[in-house]
């Protein structure tokens, strides 16, 4: 047994203690109650990165909540990695579903139980826990490592594009690597090369000035709430297709060679609609189930509300009635022009009785790798090293917004190193992570950091089919490329405020400003 995998093996019960400590943390970043728990979700990720050997650690404010910054660049001549993720977790309710406190994890069944578990606590750590393994058995890393750890992004993630883009030379690197998607299944190790992008919209639909009785004005008005049932319900067709004009002018076409990869994998449609509990499977047609869910775009109601819900009986005309609707986009595809095309067409069909709005929230691209592309085959190799069998290729129909932006602003390729999976709960009650996904998943991201410190990978973007390549000015390694500065002294500290130039370190050695000739 290697020096790395004894440490990984002795230090087992202690990562397990660390992320349960930290998934301790209800670092919810939507609620504004919990901006205390975010800093401090935020302050634990420092600590924990000086312990495992970051040189420079820094917790930079922004309009949210913080960005945790880390990095270890000892390894002169070799590539430096960025590793992203994030401390922030979902709003737990409904409370009364869980077995087991959100917040107070839990080991049971080989599974740790506890909101974050899997997103993105559980994954982003082991990023960590391999940094140190290195260190801590070998004395050294194969590669220079930077983190950046958000606390935004089950909010839009307002804050991060801003930074990156303000901080190029602080985050240059080789590639990025992120552990924040499945697997396709237990026992099927994957890597994931392609995610959906995202259009948010909000949709308020007014009536009169208040609430009214529904006896006295009962057919005098529109009822804000029909009207919005009527709205929604033009969206899509009874087959399930969207009919927003212009929705589909830009999709991406699946290749027959991307369709017959999609039909080998170890899908199957019932073993799926009995492990959902739905009825059927329901869907656009003329598409798999895998398709619709990779490589299709979407139009959902994610909530709707308006009116007297509570316990008996109110009659109301309520006046004034709300929904949120998000559409899953693929490659070529605007988030801000679907956004702007469904506002248009929901502003078109609304009854002309009632006052609509419609809210942009948030949104991002959808992103596409080459599964033959260096970089990816350096991650196989290390998924094949730690699980013991060839990963698989696969898509995520949720969205990463961040990975198109690094491929855009750094120019460097995207690796998702995912080991949650597909029943984990992300977003809903009892979220878990797998603990034998956990510790492999600790020894592949150690592989991996071995894969491109021996050179496996090659220089320039991943390619992003069906849209322009990637843009780059060498994708120079931070180090080189900056002049890294790295503080004296290990230790966290809050920097100036993202965008700010009034950061204060000291100078590294020349050995670390040099490091990361090559490239991955």
């Amino acid at each position: 047994m290697s020096a790395l995998r004894e440490f990984l093996t002795d230090n087992r019960d202690r990562h397990l203690d660390e992320l349960k400590d930290w998934l301790r943390i209800p670092s919810v970043s939507t609620d504004p109650e919990h901006a205390a728990d975010c800093r401090a979700a935020a302050e634990w990720a420092a600590r924990r990165l000086e312990r495992a050997g970051c040189t420079r650690v820094e917790v930079f404010p922004t309009g949210g909540h913080p960005l945790v910054y880390g990095e270890w660049l000892g390894a002169p001549g070799k590539p430096t990695v960025l590793v992203y993720g994030h401390y922030d977790v979902q709003p737990a309710d409904p409370l009364e579903l869980w077995t087991t406190p959100p917040f107070e994890p839990d080991v049971r069944d080989g599974k740790v139980f506890a909101r974050g578990a899997a997103d993105d606590k559980g994954q982003v750590i082991i990023h960590v826990d391999a940094l140190e393994a290195h260190l801590r058995a070998t004395g050294t890393c194969p590669v220079n490592v930077k983190f950046l750890i958000e606390g935004e992004e089950e909010s839009g993630s307002a804050n991060l594009e801003p930074f990156i883009t303000s901080h190029k030379d602080l985050l240059a690197c080789d590639a990025v690597a992120v552990s924040d998607t499945n697997m396709f299944a237990k026992g099927v190790p994957s890597i994931c090369h392609g995610l959906r992008g995202l259009s948010y919209l909000q949709i308020d639909v007014v009536g009169t000035k208040s609430d009214l009785h529904s006896g006295s004005f009962g057919g005098a008005v529109i009822n804000p709430a029909f009207a919005l049932a009527q709205i929604l319900a033009q969206l899509k067709d009874l087959d399930g297709r969207i009919l927003v004009p212009g929705f589909y002018d830009k999709v991406r076409k699946l290749t027959p060679k991307e369709r017959k990869a999609f039909a080998t994998l170890p899908h199957d449609d019932r073993k799926y609609r009995k492990e959902l509990g739905a009825p059927e499977l329901f869907g656009e047609k003329g598409f798999t189930t895998l398709e619709r869910l990779w490589a299709r775009p979407t139009l959902e109601v994610n909530g709707v509300w308006g009116g007297y819900t509570g316990a008996g009986a109110k009659t109301v005309i309520p006046s004034e009635a709300h929904a949120k609707i998000s559409m899953r986009l693929v490659p070529n595809q605007s988030a801000d022009e679907i956004a702007k095309k469904v506002a248009a067409y929901v502003r078109k069909i609304a009854p002309k009785a009632v006052k609509v709005t419609v809210q942009n929230l948030h949104g991002g691209s959808a992103w596409l790798a080459e599964t033959d592309h260096p970089a990816l085959v350096a991650a196989g190799n290390a998924v094949q090293r730690a699980f013991g069998r060839k990963p698989v290729f696969t898509r995520e129909g949720g969205s990463i917004p961040v990975i198109a932006t690094f491929s855009r602003e750094l120019g460097v390729p995207c690796v998702l190193l995912g080991v949650g999976l597909p029943d984990d709960n992300l977003h809903a009650p009892n979220e878990k992570m797998d603990l034998d996904n956990f510790f492999r998943g600790i020894e592949a991201a150690a592989y991996l950091l071995e894969e491109f410190g021996a050179g496996v990978g090659a220089p320039g973007p991943v390619p992003r089919k069906g849209s322009k390549k990637a843009g780059s000015k060498g994708g120079s390694t931070g180090a080189r490329k900056t002049g890294a500065r790295v503080a004296s002294k290990a230790g966290s500290r809050v920097a100036p405020k993202a965008g700010s130039k009034k950061s204060r370190t000291t100078r590294a050695p020349k050995s670390a400003r040099r490091g990361g000739k090559a490239r991955v």
